[in-house]
């Protein structure tokens, strides 16, 4: 049965910027303080099937009161928006996919980067207009699914020196199975160039980030221009329909200082 109580939606408070040259944790391992969600058919803040909890200290997504997944895609916002930094994390697939998820879906989720604001979604959108750092999990049948690819809603890049409008392009990664941890690093220098990292290694890299093209529905027309400048916005964690854990977010804050005003 899934649940129906009504969760307040609380909105994002003024957070300290995270200081230069030092990594600070975003999940704090009890709860979900500085995040917020944001799942298709609700309004920002509200998540009344739990979708994203803390179990064990492990930042959970999980479908266990939903009766059908029913395209309820859904992302949880941190506060504070960036344009450089170098994020990290470590996550792993569990369990079975939602009832109801599409099959592409399965072992399907990613960390969303230069997220349009939440608070600009409409209920019915499907995703953030942002770049998608894509993690895939093996199927088991022998066939390569590398991870850490780059997923484009709503958005454009330059790859290899030519713009591109393919919605996902393959990292050179390797295929993990099972239930085993992955660590990923992302590191975005604004609209210039965002570097995908698996277990330490580079798995690509790709600029010249702008908004426009497809695979986004649901949003606000004027928030998708085409060829607009993306170089900032919003780290978003992903519910895609399989249940995924995350632990160890930090984000080492890369922006560049701001000299003292001369006297």
């Amino acid at each position: 049965m899934r649940k129906t109580a009504v969760f307040l939606v609380v909105f994002f408070t003024c957070m300290p910027a995270l200081a230069q040259n030092q990594w600070q944790p975003l999940f704090n391992g009890t709860d979900l303080t500085g995040w917020q969600p944001k799942i298709r058919g609700y309004e920002w803040g509200e998540d009344p099937a739990n979708t994203f909890r803390v179990e064990d200290g492990l930042l959970t997504v999980s479908y266990a009161d939903y009766d059908d997944f029913n395209n309820q895609f859904g992302h949880l916002f941190f506060a504070t928006p960036y344009s450089h930094y170098r994020l990290r994390l470590e996550y792993r697939f569990i369990g079975e996919q939602a009832p109801g998820a599409p099959a592409w879906a399965f072992k399907n989720s990613g960390v969303m980067v230069h997220s349009q604001d939440p608070r600009t979604m409409p209920a019915a959108q499907d995703f953030p207009i942002s770049i998608e750092v894509q993690f895939l999990g093996g199927l088991g049948d022998g066939k390569e699914r590398p991870t850490a690819n780059m997923c484009s809603p709503g958005t454009h890049i330059v790859y290899q020196g030519e713009f591109t409008d393919t919605h996902c392009v393959p990292a050179s990664s390797p295929t993990f199975h099972d239930d085993q941890w992955v660590k990923i690093d992302v590191v975005v220098s604004g609209d210039y160039q965002i570097s995908h990292f698996v277990n330490g290694v580079e798995v690509m890299s790709y600029g010249g980030i702008t908004t426009g093209g497809g695979v986004v529905s649901g949003h606000r027309p004027e928030m998708k221009p085409e060829g607009k400048v993306l170089d900032a916005g919003y780290i978003s964690l992903q519910s895609e329909g399989h249940p995924i854990q995350f632990r160890n977010i930090e984000l080492l804050n890369l922006e560049p200082l701001t000299p003292p005003a001369v006297q």
